[in-house]
């Protein structure tokens, strides 16, 4: 572990990465099973810490609940969310059992082999009632077949819980019991519900691990004969379907591998042909077959769907290990790979650069739930928890969710429709359950059964591969799901032949009208996504002049990233309706300038935020690969009065707690909607702040290190008096030292008598020349110059333009004048321990981390967005202002004490002396005192919501 994760913060591999090279490594070792990786990995005290956040919220809400009937289901659904986990994804409520000789009863909820609860009201707190209620638990277990048997019975009646642990087999009849009021304390008491989902999980990362592999090694066969391509693309899906056909009762069991084994030669000579054959017959009905299909082939069923209907412009190469490896594919159950990462799966399949992030799907689904679930997941579940007992309201519901219109605008592989769909059936699923317990009898319309469609669930994907493999998925997705119909209430669904209506549209989604894929006069429901978010430095020149027709603007050029323009597009479309929209985006698009040029345009058609998550890591799960630093932004025409803010700057690696609030603005804070625009004066009349100096010199000014200046002084030793220290941001930070040449002044003659330096400015002076900007041209005719000069007179407040997002508090210092500050560095010419106290304060800090670009996910601080917008303290005394000194000088001499260390290990989170912690918190007292508050915030968001309030006011003011 030392080795593959000891790489840096960059390369830091995680659970699925990990559980990858491991399952290679062991595999290369002859292990032919992995081992229980997962145990490696037990939830740490920062998990158990939001388990009790969500405990001590759940207790409070549930504190007066006693209605068995009406709450017991809304309770459990809740209580399973402590643990970040979806009740319906394990248990269900309301299980049928059959009882000898007592006719049928239900379970409150069961976990089939897992977890069985009783539930019962709070007036049922005599010992009678919870022995008589344990005598039903123990009566229903007798019931079931002993694979289901539980191993853990919980009763509760709301304001209290036993729990029984089933496996002890002492007799004895021993429990825990836990108050509901003291669930936070007792949250562990509980520690076996993520467990048992662990195990699921671990079993569901197994599986699709193995179904990687497999298609790896198909990959690899075609791809090592010369077959690529969208050719190669087509045959892996096609082949994979028919793998996953065989095993799900679509084809008769194991009829595609018979087919191969036993119609082909061993030699593998025909397999090719073979296949093209094969694929002719699933895209022809039985009865148009004509007499060159016999035997097994012709057995086949007709598949239809578009998925055969394409041919292979080359034929798939007749080679034996093509057809060994799809033969050595076939034993394993294709039934158990989930639809949702089947478009990662072939992402990682594709390509050898994609290969190293298997991993890349095993998180994919918890992320598109913070999406879905907010924007309507949880609302269609409580709807249909209000209705459940209404026979009417529970079919005009089950109507409403079968007339749902969704579309992801930018699908992919189609991961987000995917899960949707599931949910939508799960739902679906639901009501005909609770339609059949009240009717006592199976339900055997087929029609009836066929509520929620494929054609509800709309795509636009711009690359024809990644199309198909959406469509596939969400073929896979339905079979499934009819399976599981089967499975529950007996109602056969037939699969095939697919559907002929294309979900998922082969286009530029920014060229193409959204609303045409619906029929006149409908609207989509919820517009929902991941669209790609390519910064302005990563778009070609299509992609520039797609933003540019989105926008009509250029403006948006050379600023906004390339995802702006689907929030544009689907803002226009919403108008005058009832269709929300939620998309994935980097967090970059509401933090920095883009927030303006955005947001701008989007109140032009007056939108307003329903929910956010503010900036969290996306992880994928992929060695090597960072998480990219995300936020989700709900949102459509019309307003509300409940809003959510999902807050992660407590913690940005894990979950939260919605929470709800007033008003959302651009920046996904709790305050009012203004816009911070790029200013070129500072809004308080503070002193300015500065760009450093720019060398545009192609290096030939700067030396790396001392070695480098005294080769060159060697050669020039009467060069040292034009020799000075040089410094960007990262220089900065880390002590590093570099020199550079500063030769602004220096006269004709001067020059002329320095050969060395006269080579170097001609060097600049050719780069400058050669350039494509005009601007960089211009410079040739100063080349002894920096392109940009603003070194002050005096010594400097230092501001480094990016630094970690690790760290508490930016590293900001005083430096010398002699010390020239390189573009990466932002300046103020002040020796100000007042303004210094303020910039290094969480005052300023909070603010930073809202307003600032991002490099990644680094802060890029910037001057006229960051600086020149800050509401600094106004109408301070001198007391107060002599304390903030004072405490900045304290910083400062804190600092010291702790020389040589440089600004980076001081300022490491992990690392930071407890002395200086301490210094900045008495700091930050001070500063707010500055303010007038006479205590701190509850969170960062409240302090920001309250600086952007301040903000609000100054500009209120006119500046």
């Amino acid at each position: 572990h030392v080795g593959l994760a000891g790489q840096g913060p960059e390369r830091r591999l995680s659970l699925g990465g990990l559980q990858v090279q491991l399952h290679r490594a062991l595999a290369a070792m002859g292990v032919a099973e992995p081992v229980q990786t997962h145990n490696l990995f037990k939830m740490n005290d920062l998990t158990w810490q939001t388990h009790r956040k969500r405990a001590a919220a759940f207790a409070n809400e549930w504190a007066t609940e006693r209605d068995e009937k009406g709450e017991a289901h809304s309770f459990w659904d809740a209580f399973f969310k402590i643990f970040d986990l979806e009740r319906r994804h394990f248990a269900r409520h309301e299980s049928r059992v059959a009882r000898v000789g007592k006719g049928k009863g239900f379970i409150d909820l069961f976990w089939p082999g897992k977890l069985l609860v009783e539930h019962k009201s709070a007036h049922k707190n005599r010992e009678e009632d919870w022995q008589e209620t344990l005598g039903q638990a123990l009566d229903y277990i007798e019931n079931l077949p002993k694979n289901l048997h539980p191993q853990v019975v919980v009763l509760c009646n709301f304001q209290k819980f036993r729990v029984f642990d089933l496996t002890k087999n002492d007799g004895s009849r021993s429990f825990l019991e836990v108050e509901t009021a003291d669930l936070p304390q007792k949250i562990k008491v509980f520690e076996f519900i993520p467990r048992f989902a662990e195990k699921i999980f671990e079993e569901e990362e197994r599986v699709n691990l193995r179904a990687i592999e497999y298609m790896a090694a198909i990959h690899d066969v075609l791809t090592k004969s010369g077959y690529r391509g969208h050719d190669l693309e087509l045959l892996l899906v096609r082949i994979l379907f028919c793998l996953f056909a065989e095993d799900t009762g679509i084809f008769e069991p194991k009829q595609f591998s018979n087919f191969i084994e036993k119609e082909t030669l061993e030699n593998g000579s025909d397999i090719g042909q073979a296949l093209l054959e094969l694929f002719e017959v699933l895209d022809t009905p039985v009865r148009g077959r004509d007499e060159k299909f016999k035997g097994r082939i012709r057995q086949f069923n007709y598949v239809n769907g578009g998925l055969f209907a394409e041919p292979l412009s080359v034929a798939p190469p007749s080679l034996a290990g093509i057809r060994n490896v799809i033969l050595n594919c076939a034993p394993f159950d294709w039934s158990e790979i989930s639809p949702e990462i089947f478009g990662s799966l072939f992402q990682a399949v594709l390509s050898s650069a994609e290969r190293r992030s298997l991993g890349a799907h095993f998180t994919s689904e918890k992320n598109i739930r913070r999406l879905v679930e907010p924007l309507f997941l949880r609302d269609l579940w409580a709807e249909l928890d209000e209705a459940r007992t209404n026979p009417k309201k529970l079919e005009t519901f089950r109507r409403k969710i079968g007339s749902l219109h969704f579309l992801d605008p930018a699908c992919g592989c189609g991961n987000f429709l995917v899960v949707t769909y599931r949910e939508l059936r799960l739902l679906d699923l639901e009501i005909l359950k609770i339609q059949f317990a009240e009717k006592g009898q199976m339900v055997i319309d087929i029609g009836a059964a066929a509520n929620v469609r494929l054609h509800q669930m709309h795509g636009i994907e711009i690359k024809p591969v990644s199309a198909l493999i959406a469509q596939t998925a969400l073929w896979l997705t339905d079979h499934q799901c009819n399976r599981l119909l089967q499975n529950t209430l007996g109602m056969a669904v037939p699969s095939i032949p697919l559907s002929k209506t294309t979900q998922i549209l082969t286009k530029n989604a920014l060229q193409t009208d959204w609303q045409s894929l619906l029929p006149d006069g409908a609207r989509f429901d919820f517009i929902i996504g991941n669209p790609p978010f390519l910064g302005h430095h990563y778009q070609d020149a299509e992609q520039k002049a797609d933003l540019l027709n989105v926008f009509e603007s250029k403006n948006a050029l050379g600023t906004l990233d390339f995802v702006s323009c689907w929030f544009i597009k689907a803002a226009r479309i919403i108008q005058n309706s009832n269709t929300k929209v939620a998309f994935v985006s980097t967090n970059s698009i509401s933090q920095g300038e883009q927030v303006g040029l955005l947001w701008k345009e989007m109140w032009k058609h007056k939108i307003f935020i329903h929910f956010a998550h503010n900036t969290f890591r996306w992880n994928n799960e992929a060695p090597g690969v960072a998480a990219v630093h995300c936020v989700i932004t709900g949102f459509a025409s019309f307003d509300v009065k409940e809003k959510w803010l999902f807050d992660y700057s407590e913690n940005i690696n894990g979950d939260t707690i919605p929470v709800k609030v007033k008003n959302l603005n651009p920046y996904l804070v709790e305050a009012g909607n203004v816009l911070i625009l790029n200013r070129s004066e500072p809004i308080c009349g503070t002193p300015r702040m500065l760009w450093g100096n720019k060398p545009t010199d192609g290096g030939n000014f700067l030396f790396e290190n001392e070695d480098e200046l005294k080769d060159f002084l060697k050669k020039e030793p009467n060069a040292k008096k034009w020799i000075r220290p040089y410094m960007g941001g990262e220089d900065f930070i880390k002590d590093k030292k570099r020199w550079c040449l500063w030769i602004k002044d220096i006269s004709e003659k001067e020059l002329e008598d320095l050969p060395e330096v006269k080579k170097r400015v001609a060097a600049v002076r050719k780069m400058r020349l050669e350039s494509k900007a005009e601007a960089t041209r211009k410079k040739a005719a100063t080349p002894h110059v920096f392109s940009q000069v603003a070194q002050p007179e005096t010594d400097y407040l230092a501001v480094p333009e990016v630094s970690s997002e690790r760290r508490k508090y930016i590293p900001i210092a005083f430096v010398s004048k002699d010390v020239i500050a390189s573009n990466t560095i932002q300046l103020i010419p002040t020796s100000d321990k007042y303004l210094f106290g303020i910039l290094v304060s969480e005052m300023h800090m909070a603010w930073t981390r809202y307003v600032c670009g991002r490099l990644k996910s680094d802060y890029r601080y910037s001057n006229s967005i960051v600086y020149n917008n800050f509401p600094f303290p106004e109408n301070v005394g001198d007391l107060e202002k002599a304390a903030v000194e004072q405490a900045a000088q304290q910083v400062l001499d804190t600092r010291k004490k702790h020389a040589p260390k440089s600004l980076a290990e001081l300022y490491d989170p992990l690392k930071m002396p407890a002395d200086l912690l301490a210094a900045h918190r008495f700091l930050d007292k001070k500063v707010d005192e500055s303010y007038g508050l006479k205590k701190g915030f509850a969170s960062e968001a409240k302090r920001v919501a309250w600086l952007f309030e301040k903000y609000g006011e100054l500009v209120g003011r006119g500046k």
